[in-house]
């Protein structure tokens, strides 16, 4: 640990938590006219010898925060993943000192147009595929934010022609001043509920990202995000009675704009009813943007979609093996089950870290599309409670072992899904690594 001073200088910032975020921060600000402290709570963060390697004049704090420190700076800015209902945050704030993300900081620093994504499952998934879309149309674009590279390494000079970012709840709890050109609430279901005091809470979060006077596009079939709609604001819709939505044509099921058929659902390499709406959403956010039709049909029937969200990972035996080890929560779960329920019946492995969500809200889709139901990791026991009494079910204590009972109990037909609805931690590192193992397991012992 590297001892606190007694004082810091006048237009300090105290950046909080040294992850990539963190990491990130330390780089941008550097270059500006401001003195840095950076602590984190814990140890050794991830970022640490990068930072005591490029900056070593930076005061660095770990192993838990500093009172003085927060007080007695000019502004916090936190990393997404520290939580801001934290004590001493909190009193810095009550005490005067502005609280900021890099997603703020980025925003006021941007010098092009920003195209902000979120929502609580296929935020992903919309911004890569606008962001093809936008290359395929021959546009000079910067994608990033929660998805990968952290917004402040997006800036560059000269300017591209637009930055089309994602954004998470907790990147946006910190933001006031984006006005992104045209920004999107694609779904919103509950998550995060061991961070957020409330559902409300969660939703307000993710509310922030219309603030502004940009283009507002919205998900006319989420209950919620339709009621985000502002008079005096030019919007763009997707659903099923929207500017974008699906049409029957030639006896085909067809994404349209206000009715004209643009292109055919079963020539998309993405699969689900989940990435139809994503499709749409798309779509919607490129027209605002005026990228031409035409490139962005072309991306869209190019785009294989992303790894680990409801990813074929081969058949056999007509089954087929799906891994979608992204859904880290009950809505990206019901997503994946409602894309495949139409093409057969669904063996679904999950379990993890619930994050106190109510699993409850599980049992309706349970019950309508799953024939069996494969629980492993922490919260195994509290998805067991709300599985409807009829349905199959399994307890394992490992991916090894829900895989091996999968492919014994899986006919000609069938689906099995890894959807966890859960976080990965108990377990593995993060939902790719769960997912990594997932495939190899699947391809070395179903394929």
């Amino acid at each position: 640990m590297i001892p606190m001073v007694a004082n810091i200088p006048q237009k300090s910032i105290v950046i909080v938590g040294l992850g990539q975020t963190g990491l990130s921060c330390v780089r941008f600000l550097a270059e500006k006219d401001y003195v840095l402290a950076i602590m984190d709570s814990r140890e050794q963060p991830p970022a640490l010898s990068i930072v005591q390697h490029e900056h070593p004049e930076i005061l660095i704090k770990t192993g838990g925060f500093d009172a003085s420190w927060l007080q007695q700076a000019d502004m916090i800015v936190l990393s997404p993943g520290v939580d801001p209902r934290d004590a001493d945050i909190e009193a810095a704030k009550q005490n005067g000192v502005e609280i900021v993300g890099d997603v703020e900081l980025f925003a006021r620093y941007a010098n092009a147009p920003i195209i902000a994504i979120t929502g609580s499952n296929g935020k992903s998934t919309v911004t890569t595929l606008l962001g093809e879309m936008a290359q395929q149309a021959g546009k000079n674009i910067k994608v990033g934010g929660n998805l990968g590279t952290p917004t402040l390494d997006l800036i560059t000079e000269p300017a591209p022609a637009f930055y089309i970012i994602e954004l998470s709840s907790f990147q946006l709890e910190t933001v006031s001043t984006l006005n992104a050109f045209a920004s999107v609430v694609l779904n919103v279901s509950p998550d995060h509920m061991d961070r957020y005091d409330s559902e409300q809470d969660y939703q307000y979060a993710k509310a922030k990202i219309f603030n502004g006077d940009g283009v507002m596009v919205l998900n006319t079939d989420d209950a919620f995000v339709s009621q985000l709609s502002q008079q005096n604001r030019n919007q763009i819709t997707f659903g099923i009675n929207a500017d974008f939505n699906v049409v029957s044509h030639d006896g085909k099921q067809w994404l349209a704009e206000k009715g004209l058929p643009l292109i055919e659902i079963d020539s998309l390499k993405i699969i689900g009813k989940h990435n139809v709406a994503n499709a749409l959403a798309a779509l919607a956010l490129g027209s605002a943007m005026a990228l031409p039709m035409s490139a962005m049909l072309t991306a869209l029937q190019q785009y294989s979609g992303l790894p680990h969200r409801c990813h074929l990972v081969g058949e056999n035996d007509g089954v087929r093996w799906f891994n979608d080890s992204k859904a880290t929560n009950i809505g990206a779960c019901v997503a994946a089950i409602e894309g495949l329920a139409d093409t057969g019946n669904i063996i679904l492995i999950a379990g993890g870290e619930g994050k106190e969500q109510d699993f409850s809200e599980l049992t309706a889709i349970l019950q309508q599309s799953v024939r069996a139901a494969i629980l492993l990791g922490h919260d195994a026991k509290l998805i067991e409670a709300s599985l409807p009494k009829e349905l199959e079910a399994y307890r394992v204590e490992s991916l090894q072992e829900a895989v091996l009972k999968a492919k014994e109990i899986a006919q000609a037909g069938d689906n099995v899904l890894l959807s966890p609805a859960c976080a990965s931690f108990d377990m593995f590192s993060g939902y790719a690594q769960r997912g990594d193992v997932f495939e190899s397991l699947v391809r070395e012992h179903c394929l």
